[in-house]
């Protein structure tokens, strides 16, 4: 009696019997997406887009706090740079509505741009009152603890923030929120060693337009104009952070950009090298998957 894969028969072989045919099904790499060197170098510019965020901020902090940074430039800086964002913001919204709502993604632009001008402006005055009501508290919230564990604590939460960032791949440890909150933390944390409470509201606004307004127009800016945008917003970032770190600490300037060359460079030449290693079997043991899709005739 020949031996059939099945169970519901009983059979005169084991259950754990497999024939010589067992392995013809074995498939090598199904649905393995190929690398190309220079789309990788642009995607790339996302974690470093962030890593200069991360270092712009540090380095207002650092002006601010050896008085090379006045607050009205931080303000005018911050506030320029606000407008000339949600006017951006606001203009790939509409351009983005008159898309036909062909796909989840055009559905979800179309609801967002629902708000209006004025309840953007609502939320915003609601915001900086609520930041600047609380900033006596935020500027005094830490003077019972050292600044050396300040400054941990800081480096520790940006830290997070890179790790913990939402860069587009699904991943378990991705969380937009907890990196959000770390940078917040951070952000309070220094906030308080600076002199005035004018200061700590600077550096909270700030920290605000840099870990959670920026991230939301770069990634807007990136779906809607494709990879020349994405190259020249990194490029400015990371100039500007390049260009403040030579004025703070020429070292850490260097680093950076060895750090730069790294990621941009170099993390993708390992993955293209190393793709050919790759070695994923699927056969009949796999556990069954169920496609949830729904058709497009119903």
């Amino acid at each position: 009696m020949a031996w059939k894969k099945i169970l519901y028969e009983r059979q005169s072989y084991a259950d754990n019997y497999v024939d010589h045919t067992f392995l013809d099904e074995l498939k090598k790499n199904v649905n393995t997406h190929t690398y190309r060197f220079w789309p990788t170098v642009i995607e790339s510019g996302v974690i470093t887009q962030q890593l200069s965020s991360i270092v712009l901020f540090v380095a207002a902090f650092a002006f601010m706090n050896a008085d090379k940074l006045s607050l009205k430039a931080v303000f005018l800086l911050s506030g320029t740079a606000a407008v000339l964002g949600y006017a951006a913001y606001r203009c790939i919204c509409v351009s983005t509505a008159t898309l036909p709502a062909i796909s989840s993604f055009n559905v979800i632009e179309e609801s967002q741009t629902k708000r209006s001008v004025t309840d953007d402006l609502k939320t915003a005055i609601l915001f900086l009152a609520l930041a600047y009501g609380l900033s006596p508290i935020l500027h005094t919230l830490t003077e019972s603890i050292s600044t050396d564990t300040i400054y941990a604590m800081t480096a520790a939460m940006l830290f997070g923030n890179l790790v913990l960032y939402d860069y587009g791949p699904n991943a378990a440890m991705v969380s937009g929120t907890v990196s959000f909150n770390a940078a917040m933390f951070a952000s309070v944390c220094i906030a308080s060693r600076l002199a005035t409470e004018w200061h700590t509201f600077a550096t909270v606004t700030l920290a605000v337009e840099m870990f959670a307004l920026m991230p939301i127009l770069r990634r807007k800016l990136k779906a809607r104009y494709g990879w020349h945008v994405q190259v020249g917003m990194t490029l400015l970032l990371n100039t500007a952070a390049f260009l403040s770190l030579c004025e703070l600490y020429p070292p850490c300037a260097v680093i950076f950009l060895i750090i730069f060359i790294f990621i941009t460079f170099g993390c993708p030449l390992w993955l293209i090298r190393i793709q050919p290693l790759k070695d994923n079997i699927h056969g009949p043991w796999d556990e069954a998957s169920c496609d949830t899709e729904v058709p497009t005739h119903l």
